[in-house]
């Protein structure tokens, strides 16, 4: 196999913003059609309506794209027999350049097939810990993870990947909780202070030799219902660290509050998380090993992915820490943004054109005020983004629906969809992406209505319920291996 600068010669088209970090634009300009979606709610209508007079945005109707199945480009029926994953390809001897050694220079745009399979691969450990959550606020386990460690990667398919699960990680919130916390009907449940948060794993054997190293994973779930942003932001900017660094007070509450009297968080998140990768990577140095750690998050799952990186990069500064996030929101000022760059954090932030999570907090009071530094001076209340971004683009896919949806543009699997088809800014949607288009429909109505794919199909059969021996339809009992245990209860394993 060629070498990576041998496989992309040219040097990436970029449009640089005032401080310097790159924006890679997928291929079309878009036109955003802000008429109410017959899905959303009119909270969202008001909200979408303000932010497009806020942000000035275009809001001319675009012109509707037909799937043509006799095009071969986009023939869905070929589809059907073909595997849904690319075949994995030895990355030992660049995988330095795929997590940003060179801030992803060169592999951008056009977006280097391995890096494009390792996004994916991390998107969907992100993807899991929604897939895997207990949504059903009739359950008695409302806001816990469906499945104990052991069995995660097994029941979601994520087995292929090659890591397995070390430790679950569980948040609460000192302040007024926000609706990512989803609420139980039932007064007796496994945890009334507590969520399930995402989880740790760790590369096996076989993944350690394709992929030149022992990579530590941590995965972030993020908010369950993005239309409800712009509430729950506190807005207000909290000192992290010994510098000038501050970051969003709530943001910071999730990953940092803890109570004695609680069952899950008698540790906070962020301890939970130390303990476990400081375990891990004294475990593989120990065995001669070279250790990362790579975390990932979609939403505020992609703002803790930050807070976790800022805090592992200062207490193992030899370890080789990136952020690669999903439709992430600005987490703190541009003293943290500068703190984690020279800690050497690299971090690849994944962004739709038309996601409006990525343009909060500092819709107006951003990163793009440091051209008037000479005149206002350093702003350390400013928010402002971190790291290299790649910007996608909705009207890219002719398998995506163009009208105005504020949940659809923030879903996960919207992003990996346009991942997997991404080529470069000036080419069209790969004829050969492989990911299953289906799955952008699992929770929410973002494809073509040519495709005859249920919206929001994805959920357990029946709605959960089973019939029992006298034909009743009942709740079944949770496997007693899949119920949640607190952090004091379980058992680490190599």
């Amino acid at each position: 196999m060629a070498t990576m600068k041998g496989i992309q010669p040219h040097l990436p088209s970029t449009i640089a913003n005032t401080n310097g970090h790159r924006k890679i634009y997928a291929n079309q300009e878009t036109a955003i059609d802000f008429r109410p979606h017959r899905k959303t709610s009119s909270r969202s209508n008001r909200l979408a309506e303000s932010l497009s007079h806020l942000l000035h945005l275009h809001v001319e109707p675009p012109a509707q794209k037909s799937l043509h199945y006799t095009n071969e480009n986009f023939k869905i029926e070929d589809k059907h027999n073909t595997p849904v994953m690319s075949p994995k390809e030895d990355i030992s001897g660049k995988w330095r350049e795929i997590h940003g050694g060179y801030e992803w220079d060169n592999l951008l745009d056009p977006l280097h097939p391995c890096l494009r399979r390792e996004i994916v691969k991390y998107g969907e450990f992100a993807q899991a810990t929604y897939d895997a959550f207990d949504f059903d606020s009739f359950s008695e386990y409302c806001g816990s993870c469906r499945y104990n460690e052991n069995r995660l990667f097994d029941k979601l398919g994520l087995n292929k990947h090659g890591y397995k699960v070390t430790k679950y990680i569980y948040a609460m919130s000192h302040i007024d909780l926000p609706r990512w916390l989803e609420r139980s009907h039932l007064v007796d449940k496994w945890s009334k202070d507590s969520n399930w948060m995402g989880f740790i794993g760790v590369s096996d054997d076989n993944e350690f030799r394709r992929i030149g190293r022992r990579d530590i994973v941590v995965a972030w779930r993020g908010t369950v219902s993005p239309s409800e942003w712009y509430e729950d932001f506190q807005r207000k900017l909290d000192p992290i660290g010994h510098g000038e660094a501050k970051v969003e007070h709530g943001f910071l509450s999730i990953y940092k509050s803890k109570s004695e009297s609680t069952r899950y968080n008698k540790s906070s998140a962020s301890e939970q998380v130390m303990k476990e990768v400081q375990r891990l990577v004294q475990f593989y140095n120990a065995r001669g090993e070279e250790v990362t750690l790579t975390i990932t998050g979609h939403s505020l799952g992609g703002a803790l992915a930050l807070l976790t990186a800022y805090e592992a990069a200062s207490s193992l500064p030899d370890l080789h820490v990136s952020v690669l996030s999903f439709g992430a929101p600005r987490v703190g000022n541009i003293a943290f943004r500068d703190e984690l760059h020279q800690m050497g954090v690299k971090t690849l932030r994944v962004v739709a054109k038309q996601d409006l999570v990525p343009r909060m907090p500092g819709l107006v009071f951003n990163e793009s005020l440091q051209k008037f530094d000479d005149i206002i001076g350093t702003l350390d209340w400013v928010y402002t983004h971190v790291g290299t971004e790649l910007k996608l683009d909705i009207c890219s896919s002719p398998y995506l629906k163009h009208g105005f949806n504020v949940s659809g543009f923030h879903m996960l699997e919207t992003y990996l969809h346009l991942v997997d088809g991404f080529h470069s800014k000036t080419s069209t949607f790969r004829s050969d992406a492989r990911r299953d288009v289906a799955l952008v429909n699992k929770t929410c109505d973002m494809l073509v209505d040519e495709l005859r794919i249920p919206h929001f199909w994805y959920q357990p059969a029946n709605k959960g319920l089973k019939c029992n021996e006298h034909g009743r339809w009942v709740k079944p009992i949770r496997d007693p291996e899949d119920i949640p245990l607190p952090t004091s209860q379980t058992h680490p394993c190599n």
